[in-house]
């Protein structure tokens, strides 16, 4: 399954804070790396930044602070043609790009501040889906919301994955995420993980939002607690329950 960014499979991670999505959006780039010879694109939309420690970043660089330092350029300059800004916002972005062999890293970085240049975002979201096309999977770690995907990353994705926990007001989310989703982006596929699960609750009992496919649980893990405690990145997570079940998922929902 491919997406508008040249042929990548773009999978959009959202969900309530606290649920784990930042886990499970790096447990699913590590499965993709897997794949032989996958590269990989992980972007952290998220302002908490979570993923890249995670996966063993530590970006010098936010997209924020590309536009940031750009629009007071503009401030200054009082502009140029577009294709003059474009290759600026290009160079820009590209030295905000990290890589470690087939994967790369993107953060997003704070919300925009007020005053931001409509134009500059939508350039920025330009090169962002052309960034993307260069691989074949590309994993957005997003806010709570999907629209800030939309308006911050790129208006297309092919897998919309939705994640909660068993609690009401997690399932309350994805049912507005998924809403929103369906006029805010694009995409071919949505899927749910509840994760965190005792195993307890029945299925019909969560009363799962209709559209959103279960892909499967995600049981608490002793040992993705003990991984998290001691800061160790995604990498270096060794049986664990977690991990295999996300592996599962991604299987039942053919991911690429």
């Amino acid at each position: 399954m491919a997406d508008d960014a040249a042929g990548a499979v773009v999978i959009a991670v959202c969900g309530k804070g606290g649920v784990g999505k930042t886990t499970v959006s790096a447990i699913i780039t590590r499965i993709l790396l897997e794949r032989t010879e996958a590269r990989v694109l992980a972007i952290d939309a998220d302002p908490a930044a979570g993923l890249a420690a995670s996966l063993g970043f530590s970006p010098r660089v936010t997209v924020d602070d590309v536009r940031t330092r750009f629009i007071d350029e503009l401030g200054k300059t009082g502009g140029g043609n577009r294709a003059d800004i474009l290759a600026r916002l290009d160079h820009g972005l590209f030295g905000a790009l990290e890589e470690r062999g087939r994967l790369a890293f993107l953060a997003i970085g704070r919300p925009e501040k007020e005053g931001c240049y409509c134009r500059v975002n939508d350039l920025l979201k330009e090169i962002i889906a052309a960034i993307a096309g260069n691989f074949d999977y590309v994993v957005i770690d997003g806010e709570a919301g999907i629209e800030q995907i939309n308006r911050r990353v790129m208006e297309r994705v092919s897998h919309l994955l939705v994640v909660s926990d068993e609690s009401a007001r997690g399932i309350a989310v994805a049912r507005t995420i998924l809403d929103v989703a369906r006029d805010a982006v694009q995409f071919r596929s949505a899927g749910f993980i509840l994760n965190r699960s005792a195993g307890v609750s029945g299925v019909e009992g969560l009363r799962i939002p209709e559209g959103l496919g279960l892909l499967g649980r995600v049981p608490e893990d002793s040992a993705l607690r003990e991984h998290d405690v001691r800061g160790m990145t995604v990498f270096e997570l060794e049986g664990s329950q977690a991990l295999d079940a996300v592996r599962e998922c991604l299987s039942a929902w053919e991911v690429g």
